[in-house]
């Protein structure tokens, strides 16, 4: 009798213990999946170091044709910096709310870095027509060729970054804040922070080593 009336416990506790197993590999998952992140964000880093190293070493070749000095606007340029900056700070409210466990905050601060980070790409994607239209292609020069490239790619992650963020917004709206969806917030923030700092290495190698 007493072994019948163990054996309801021994079930339970053993149902409790699958429980516990369950969470721990949840966690695990999503470790391994923040490591999965990191490793991409390291080939972007070699991607990125490519690029910087290409442009550098076709930084004189004009082919005769025409030179950053002359077709750069910086004013724009500063507008494109200022937007993004100003966008990252945005985005670490936005972790900061999630912290404080505010949906409503944290989908409102990703929301206003989606609109800064859309104003960037408008503010690119003007600037490309402009020399477009002014005779300045990827095919003018190989100086040309490295800067559509470089400037280019950085472009194509924040529009990347952006379409992750709206489709992180409806997802928080469905599910709210839990393990997966903080996962994702954090980093899509440190994906964000670290087109930032790309940016700042563009401004300085590309623009204001251009212009002077």
């Amino acid at each position: 009798m007493a072994n019948a009336a163990a054996k309801p416990h021994n079930g339970h506790g053993h149902g409790g213990h699958d429980h516990h197993d369950g969470h721990h590999d949840h966690h695990d998952q999503e470790s391994m999946k923040t490591f999965g992140f990191w490793l991409f964000l390291i080939t972007d880093v070699i991607l990125f170091g490519t690029l910087f190293a290409t442009f550098v070493v076709l930084r004189l070749s004009f082919d005769g044709g025409p030179t950053p000095g002359e077709m750069f606007k910086m004013p724009g340029v500063i507008a494109e910096t200022f937007i993004l900056l100003t966008s990252s700070f945005t985005s670490g409210i936005a972790v900061l709310q999630m912290h404080r466990g505010n949906k409503k905050g944290l989908i409102g601060w990703l929301g206003v870095t989606a609109v800064l980070g859309a104003s960037f790409i408008f503010l690119e994607v003007y600037e490309f027509i402009e020399l477009v239209h002014e005779g300045v292609t990827i095919g003018t020069s190989a100086y040309w060729s490295a800067f559509f490239t470089l400037v280019g790619t950085h472009g194509l992650h924040v529009s990347i970054g952006l379409v992750w963020m709206v489709a992180l917004m409806i997802q928080l709206a469905k599910r709210g804040i839990t393990p997966v969806t903080t996962r994702k917030v954090n980093i899509i923030s440190l994906y964000w922070h670290f087109l930032d700092v790309v940016w700042i290495f563009v401004l300085t190698v590309v623009y204001l080593m251009g212009v002077m």
